[in-house]
């Protein structure tokens, strides 16, 4: 019933909003009464599709065999409805990685014309966000391109409170308290907004990048937990509706080594959306220009293409692939 996806660590199950009804599950036929009605039916379509089966988790793994859900197609043509479900039965407002998996979805199914489509993430925090997404092949491999459109920079851009102005690399970031006091080489924070919110911490060093071990453990999930996810499960801080973490390290010519830790999920492999907020924030610090932005993470690498007119970014483009896997 559920397929599914790897794309670079990060799964996702896939299942159609027919097949959940199938299952006892009062799904509305539109995908915007499902988004404004979600808190009736997301918990139980989690449980059902991402729960692991009784016995089968590994030892050491994260409560769900998936890191979210997606549903959808709601049509049978272009352009095409979803639904990004996180495993704390949220919605998500984008995931690269997430549209991605979707997008090869949708190509197995005969649904994915060759000049691509657009794909309409709902959800219940503001209007639908389109996605552009064209099949394309990189260095041998076929994948995606995804046009996420032009970042936001800076706390307004979030939503983020109660932050203080820093400098770096003689451009003006924040200092997000409850990341510097964990650890003072966290004291260098750019936000930026690319469909959803990111903040991301600017170290100098590898030793500052946290595992994604460490991230699962007390206290440092609890902290981190605390300042990604909204309430009631954190405190929201220093965004009262929640924030995505990413830790970036310049690695060589446009090359950036990361980690992320996502509100409603926790530590992840990899994250497209975060990939590109990476590649952003690296490119407003100076660390990388325009083009081809390499950003590594434990899952994998992530190519992102910065477009820049008249020293301003105006576009941003993730590459990525995806395929089946068994869970």
């Amino acid at each position: 019933m559920t397929q599914f996806y790897d794309a670079r660590g990060n799964i996702y199950g896939v299942i159609s909003p027919q097949a959940l009804r199938d299952s006892g599950i009062d799904l509305p036929t539109d995908a915007t009464q499902c988004a404004l009605s979600r808190q009736a039916w997301s918990r139980a379509a989690i449980a059902l599709c991402c729960d692991w089966p009784d016995g089968q988790r590994p030892a050491g793994s994260k409560p769900h065999r998936s890191d979210g859900l997606l549903i959808g197609p709601f049509q049978a043509s272009p352009p095409f409805d979803l639904l990004i479900v996180n495993t704390d039965g949220t919605l998500a407002e984008r995931s690269g990685n997430g549209l991605t998996i979707f997008s090869q979805a949708l190509l197995e199914q005969g649904l994915m014309p060759e000049q691509g489509a657009s794909l309409q993430v709902h959800h219940d925090k503001q209007d639908a966000s389109s996605v552009a997404v064209k099949p394309a092949e990189v260095a041998g491999v076929q994948g995606f391109w995804l046009d996420l459109g032009q970042p936001g920079f800076g706390p307004a851009a979030v939503g983020a409170v109660g932050v203080e102005p820093v400098q770096f690399n003689n451009v003006e970031v924040s200092r997000v308290w409850p990341l510097a006091q964990l650890d003072p080489a966290w004291e260098h924070s750019q936000f930026v907004r690319i469909g959803n919110p990111h903040c991301v911490t600017l170290v100098q060093d590898e030793a500052a990048l946290p595992s994604n071990a460490q991230m699962l453990e007390s206290p440092l999930a609890d902290s981190l937990t605390a300042i990604a996810y909204a309430m009631p499960v954190g405190a929201g801080q220093p965004c009262p509706a929640g924030i995505n973490l990413q830790w970036a390290m310049h690695a060589g010519d446009q090359r950036i080594a990361a980690r992320v830790f996502e509100r409603g999920e926790g530590p992840t492999a990899s994250s497209g959306t975060s990939a590109s907020a990476v590649a952003c924030a690296a490119w407003r610090a100076g660390w990388v220009s325009a083009g081809e932005v390499q950003v590594v993470m434990p899952g994998g690498t992530a190519p992102v293409l910065l477009e820049e007119e008249g020293g301003e970014l105006t576009g941003v483009r993730l590459f990525g692939t995806a395929h089946q896997t068994k869970r």
